[in-house]
């Protein structure tokens, strides 16, 4: 269970084995008609059923945090890829805090660059984006990883940079910021103290930290902690 349970809709998530998923998620909407939806560096396959009809998006990554709407009595499917996993024909640099939605949707599959896939499930994720890589649809650049855990490749930092962006849609520094302020959201909603947080994630000062989280998370550290921050969208500890 995800460390995000707010007062409309309750997430649940799980880690993947997948290379290709970071993480899935799923959730049923209820007494909410928005949530603040955080900043996120990955990209994220999402599915949602309100009735009999779906629908499904790729949403791509959020530089900051934002209020969404939320339709009444929907279920949702998550589906979020692992950095450096995108969508193969999307033009990346304008789906940046934005998405695209899939058209061509039945009770059953949906068209994906004219491939015919299952609809995003909770439980059969890995095979839908297995199914997703085989057809050229889902690719991955291991280099975007590598580059975060430290690897310095034989190329100029601004050939990195220049590559990174292009893959991902975000610089290093970008991918880093956001990670690293969600991972104090949830720090902070755990309960742990706020100067900890600060201390033990890099942050220069209490204030740094606060900025940081009016940017990315749109809630200071004092409304995370007493829930008074409202419904978020998937937030859990790394």
């Amino acid at each position: 269970m995800c460390d995000c349970q707010g007062v409309g809709i309750e997430f649940d998530d799980r880690q993947s084995e997948s290379p290709y998923i970071e993480r899935v998620w799923r959730g049923r909407s209820d007494a909410v008609d928005r949530m603040t939806s955080i900043a996120s560096a990955h990209w994220t396959l999402v599915g949602w059923r309100a009735g009999r009809v779906w629908r499904v998006a790729v949403q791509g990554p959020e530089t900051g945090a934002t209020i969404a709407p939320v339709p009444t009595d929907t279920q949702f499917v998550g589906i979020r890829l692992s950095l450096g996993t995108t969508l193969e024909s999307l033009p990346l640099g304008r789906l940046v805090d934005d998405g695209a939605e899939f058209t061509d949707v039945s009770r059953l599959s949906v068209r994906v660059f004219g491939h015919t896939m299952p609809l995003p499930d909770y439980d059969d994720a890995e095979d839908l984006v297995r199914r997703m890589a085989l057809a050229g649809v889902v690719v991955r650049d291991p280099m975007v990883s590598d580059v975060l855990r430290g690897w310095s490749p034989d190329v100029s930092a601004r050939t990195v940079r220049r590559h990174f962006a292009r893959v991902t849609g975000l610089t290093p520094g970008a991918v880093r910021q956001i990670e690293r302020t969600r991972a104090a959201a949830a720090l902070i909603q755990a309960g742990a103290p706020i100067a900890d947080v600060a201390h033990d994630l890099g942050y220069y000062d209490q204030p740094h930290l606060a900025r940081s989280l009016d940017r990315f998370v749109g809630h200071t550290a004092t409304a995370l902690r007493d829930g008074t921050a409202g419904q978020l969208s998937v937030l859990y500890k790394t």
